[in-house]
């Protein structure tokens, strides 16, 4: 039994390392390779820049407190499904944009905004949504800055300065952030086993689904005319950034549910969004043989 319980508290251990080192990585790996003129140059259309906001700061965490006012869940899954709600900018996002062939100068932009907007924005709203609860803002926006936002604006600046020496630095961040993302998944899945089997006798994956889906369905009316900024804002807004959730719950709350709710809406994030992404692609395939100038390839215009 000591044996079992030591080598659950390692494997718990490992994964809240892999949890730090991943989000160093995501961010100094974004940093790398963006430059700050590719971020705020599909920015400037202003409606199209405030309807971002409004989705992703607004109505998604708002979503979250309306789906919780219906669909009780225990107080673990409740902050978790929180944590998710507040926090935006996914890595992962030009990826799926490229899936889902939306305007890839948008998505990078997009990334790129409510990344540094959610690392203000999570230690002001976090106290007032998690009622009842005891929330320090500044250990909130402490592990934020500091994994975040310096490792962010130091690999702007190292780019800046040895772009030569970061370009071959790409690939082996690439293959890091990879590995870790793996590790802390295996990990977490070992240890939370149990409140995992759980949450599947609850309404933890019933919420998490109707959650990203309504998330979806927000970004992509807020998205404009432009099929190209429709498709990125639809699957930029389901896309949670699972890095600063996973780091705010792993280093604030012991609560084992707050982790397994992140994980669920993350996995079922990845699944749900990589099937929509895609018929998103080919049904934007199928405009751009209509349309030999394509939607892809759109460009953002004030």
């Amino acid at each position: 039994m000591v044996e079992t319980v030591s080598f659950t508290e390692f494997l718990g251990t490992i994964g809240i390392l892999a949890t730090v080192i991943f989000v160093l990585t995501s961010m100094l790996a974004m940093g790398f390779s963006l430059t700050l003129q590719q971020i705020i140059e599909p920015l400037k259309n202003t409606r199209l820049l405030i309807l971002t906001l409004v989705a992703n700061f607004v109505l998604v965490p708002l979503l979250s407190l309306l789906i919780l006012f219906v669909i009780p869940l225990s107080e673990g899954l409740s902050i978790g499904l929180i944590l998710i709600g507040t926090a935006a900018g996914a890595p992962f996002l030009p990826k799926l944009a490229q899936v889902a062939k939306g305007d890839m100068a948008f998505s990078v932009g997009m990334m790129g905004l409510l990344m540094v907007v959610t690392i203000v924005y999570m230690p002001i709203v976090l106290p007032f949504l998690l009622t009842g609860i005891t929330v320090d803002p500044w250990a909130i926006a402490r592990f934020l800055i500091f994994l975040m936002l310096i490792p962010l604006a130091i690999a702007f600046l190292v780019r800046a300065r040895y772009e030569e020496v970061v370009n071959g630095l790409l690939p082996l961040m690439a293959q890091a952030t990879n590995l870790l993302l793996l590790v802390l998944v295996v990990a977490f899945f070992v240890v939370y086993f149990n409140d995992l089997v759980g949450v599947i006798g609850s309404n933890g994956i019933l919420v998490a689904v109707i959650f990203l889906v309504i998330s979806l369905v927000i970004g992509y009316i807020l998205g404009g005319s432009r099929g190209g900024t429709k498709r990125v804002l639809a699957v930029g807004t389901a896309q949670r950034n699972l890095s600063a959730a996973l780091a705010i719950s792993a280093l604030n709350f012991s609560d084992p549910e707050v982790m397994v709710m992140i994980l669920v809406v993350g996995l079922v994030c990845l699944v749900l969004l990589m099937i929509v992404g895609g018929e998103l692609g080919k049904r934007a395939e199928k405009t751009e043989q209509i349309n030999p100038e394509g939607v892809w390839s759109e460009k953002v215009h004030p």
